[in-house]
């Protein structure tokens, strides 16, 4: 089994708190997760119709069966459990008596912040890090791209796009028919291929509604669905007093390439390498595995990108705290100083930028200048080091 790097953070947080609370995407590994590192704990399936009946019906009762070490998985069928919870824990005042396990963020964050405010850690678990699957190896870029990290592909060595069918039909449409009354799915399907033609753009919401037939109003309500769904989060751009005009929309990433690949109707990994998103796809990626990092480490999203009204731009700015770490994310194999113009121009408006970075779709480490440039094969140490610079 694939050893997690959210492990540690959430043996951690249960020093601290009654309650840790897993979200995320269906299928990212939070069950496995919660069962691996915490064996000896009670497990609860709340997907199970007789179980779920059973704890919304009498739900004392069925906690008094448990009521310390147990993971309630999936709970965001049961909410109406939280404030059963909430009295135990505050009873009993020990440190990791629960596990909760969901991915619902609508429903389920609400009813927890609502809940269980201050009685719980809450971390989010994404897919598959390229560290945690290939050990920093180097894999072709387009096979990682075309199969994306959600586990269960490479557990059950299940073809991408058989998987990726069947999430969508037995999972997306799921969740969203929970958090939202649609009626019309099929036009909501062709919203999501068109998000994933947008993948790694800054956001147009009235050119996404003008392809649709529907108004701006419908489309942020849509794309909020998605960010509920974890199917997509959004980056904003990065403010600051430069005396320039920025671009205020936010920036679309989808959080596994392989979905954005089967939404694009990308038959196979070669298909990737003159393909006109790739550029695009590999950004998904690069943005993607910054952001895994900080959620395994129980971490805010501290990531922004920069775009003024002149067309300077830096795909991704990482607000270390000590200063922001400009990044530029090419899925070329050969440098170019052209692709150092927008980290360049970042510095020149910003003195308090100490590092800078320049991500390449090949197998590469070195120092350009004030730049360094690194290969999405090493993208794991990369963070790593920035993390402790």
């Amino acid at each position: 089994m694939i050893k997690r790097e959210m492990k540690s953070t959430l043996k951690e947080l249960a020093k601290y708190f009654p309650i840790v609370t897993i979200t995320g995407p269906r299928q990212s590994g939070k069950t496995t997760l919660a069962k691996s590192t915490f064996p000896e704990y009670n497990y609860v399936n709340l997907e199970d119709p007789d179980t779920r009946e059973f704890a919304l019906t009498d739900p004392r009762r069925f906690l008094s069966q448990f009521r310390d070490k147990t993971i309630l998985d999936e709970v965001q069928h049961t909410p109406e459990l939280f404030s059963y919870v909430q009295t135990i824990v505050d009873e009993k005042n020990k440190s990791g008596m629960f596990i909760l396990t969901g991915s619902n963020q609508f429903s389920y964050m609400k009813s927890i912040s609502q809940s269980l405010a201050g009685r719980t850690g809450i971390l989010k678990l994404l897919p598959f890090s390229y560290f945690e699957l290939y050990q920093n190896k180097v894999i072709p870029l387009e096979q990682v791209l075309f199969s994306g990290f959600y586990p269960r592909i490479f557990d059950k060595k299940i073809p991408p796009d058989f998987f990726m069918s069947g999430y969508l039909e037995t999972y997306i449409q799921k969740d969203i028919r929970n958090i939202s009354n649609l009626q019309y799915m099929n036009v909501f399907m062709k919203f999501m291929q068109l998000c994933a033609g947008r993948t790694g753009q800054i956001m147009n919401f009235n050119s996404i509604g003008n392809a649709l037939g529907i108004d701006h109003k419908t489309v942020k309500k849509w794309i909020s669905i998605l960010e509920a769904s974890y199917i997509i989060f959004l980056i904003q751009p990065y403010y600051k007093n430069f005396n320039k005009r920025i671009v205020k929309s936010p920036k679309l990433y989808f959080l596994d390439t392989g979905l954005v690949c089967y939404l694009l109707r990308i038959k196979t990994p070669e298909q990737l390498l003159n393909h006109p998103l790739r550029g695009e796809i590999f950004e998904t990626f690069v943005v993607g595995e910054f952001l895994k990092n900080r959620f395994n480490k129980g971490k805010p999203n501290d990531f922004y990108y920069f775009r003024d009204s002149n067309g300077n731009e830096v795909d991704l700015i990482y607000d270390s705290g000590i200063g922001p770490v400009p990044i530029e994310i090419k899925s070329g194999m050969t440098v170019n100083l052209s692709f150092f113009k927008g980290l360049n121009y970042f510095r020149n408006i910003d003195y308090s930028v100490k590092n800078s970075v320049l991500i390449m779709g090949t197998d590469i480490k070195q120092k350009r200048s004030k730049h360094w440039v690194y290969g999405y094969s090493n993208i794991s140490e990369l963070i790593q080091e920035l993390n402790e610079k």
